[in-house]
């Protein structure tokens, strides 16, 4: 039997926002504007979503149509 994901409630995910920002200074700006959700100091981390564009000329024709087939199956279902 264990705990779960988080041992100790201090650890505990209490919530996340996705926002559409232009950079990380944008990204940053916002999270200032986030409420403090403890009663005393917490912490929010900023993580970037990529997309497939992102990874620029790394990106072969073969991880380009792995990713059109799955994405096809996953919209099918």
């Amino acid at each position: 039997m264990i705990d779960g994901p988080f041992a100790e409630t201090r650890e505990l995910v209490a919530g996340y926002w996705i926002w559409e920002v232009k950079d990380m200074d944008e990204a940053v700006a916002w999270a200032k504007r986030c409420p403090n959700p403890m009663p005393g100091p917490s912490e929010l981390e900023i993580r970037p979503f990529y997309e497939m564009e992102d990874f620029g000329d790394i990106l072969t024709p073969e991880i380009i149509e792995t990713n059109e087939r799955l994405r096809s199956k996953i919209e099918g279902e």
